[in-house]
């Protein structure tokens, strides 16, 4: 069990309630940068080192937190932003008690989970813990498009990190934590073809429609579900009316891939299905990688079987899983610095209406990841 005095369930679902209904979508950065400022108050009230990153593109500031101590720091790391736009808490997922379940929007993926690393961080500080290496908490504003403005920082915070924790939520029936991830890619599919009528100069035309059909069936002819590639074309677009032939149509393009060597197969196919078509058309292709694989090494097991242990104290058992979505922890790994993932609240529903979290393992699961913070260290 953690040193650090962390509270009851009830205790801390009083205070998380207050950063559920604080609604926070990516696209709000005033939004987000209001609870950013809570939490960076708090902190340094109790002695942090406050580093905090301006926001740009429209996206959020970013919260860099730092406990005292000498080594490699422990570096945890959680977003505020959410997919749920303002409104949602009063009109579709109110906060809400039923029974084991606490329901509100990003209440699960993931505002328990980062509440986790807030609370652990300020009250080691707050009961002046000892830890075995300094920490940094770093909350981000744009994980949920990709974290465009953040991956820098994060990137730049593991590679002095002897260890990295990521509190996205605990997954699946079995409640597990993450060992490893798919990587993520996404493109956009332009095609442009020629406008013509479709019944009296139907042979002067060229349909944009058939050549994205042709290609979708291409991209999805790449899914491997044993060696673990998958691809989803969503959503489509082109052509304006029944009797126009189309000259223009689009989509975009969802991959997931178990291996960076996948990942570049993956990425070189699409690109080559670029430029002038059979049909007459042409295609452009933009995008590629957006987050590498969090592929299971020794250094995700080791820190797996330490979380492990730490569980069984508390009272619960801690299995693992591969996921196929993709999280900050993609990043880290790929670094080749040891990272966990999942190691939120349990829970369901993740951009989903149902959204919640078992709010009486509150305790139990902040604990298992405070004591990682208290004990990790080279």
């Amino acid at each position: 069990m953690p040193v650090t005095q962390l509270g009851s369930s009830e205790t801390l679902l009083e205070e998380l309630r207050g950063w559920v209904e604080h609604e926070t979508p990516t696209t709000d950065a005033a939004a987000i940068n209001g609870l950013m400022d809570k939490a960076e108050a708090e902190l340094r009230a109790v002695g942090a080192r406050i580093e905090r990153i301006p926001g740009r593109d429209g996206h959020g500031d970013q919260l860099v937190a730092r406990t005292p101590g000498q080594g490699r720091p422990v570096l945890v790391a959680g977003h505020l932003d959410t997919v749920w736009d303002h409104g949602t808490l009063a009109n579709t997922i109110p906060f809400r008690l039923e029974g084991e379940k606490a329901y509100g929007p990003g209440i699960y993926d993931m505002k328990a989970g980062s509440f986790f690393a807030f609370h652990s961080v300020r009250e080691i500080l707050r009961q002046k813990t000892a830890t075995r290496a300094p920490i940094t908490l770093l909350l981000t504003s744009d994980e949920e498009v990709g974290s465009p403005t953040s991956r820098a920082l994060i990137e730049r915070e593991a590679q002095g990190a002897c260890a990295v924790l990521i509190p996205e939520p605990a997954g699946g029936a079995q409640k597990c934590c993450v060992t490893a991830r798919k990587g993520v890619g996404r493109f956009t599919v332009k095609v442009t073809g020629q406008s013509a009528h479709a019944g009296g100069n139907w042979q002067e035309g060229a349909s944009a429609i058939v050549t994205l059909a042709r290609l979708i069936t291409q991209i999805h002819a790449l899914v491997d579900l044993p060696g673990g590639t998958t691809t989803n074309c969503a959503p489509v677009w082109g052509g304006t009316r029944p009797n126009v032939i189309p000259n223009e149509a689009g989509c975009e393009v969802d991959f997931r891939v178990a291996t960076a060597e996948d990942g570049a197969r993956i990425e070189a196919a699409i690109l080559a299905m670029a430029g002038p078509q059979p049909e007459g058309t042409k295609v452009a292709i933009t995008g590629g990688m957006n987050r590498p694989p969090m592929e299971e090494g020794p250094g995700n097991l080791a820190l797996y079987a330490r979380a492990k242990e730490i569980a069984a104290k508390l009272g619960y058992d801690l299995p693992k899983q591969h996921r196929g979505g993709g999280s900050d922890g993609n990043f880290t790994a790929a670094l080749g610095i040891p990272t966990l993932d999942g190691l939120g609240c349990s829970g369901a529903g993740a951009h989903a209406e149902f959204e919640h979290i078992l709010w009486p393992e509150l305790a139990a699961r902040c604990g298992t990841l405070c004591e990682l913070l208290e004990t990790l260290g080279d």
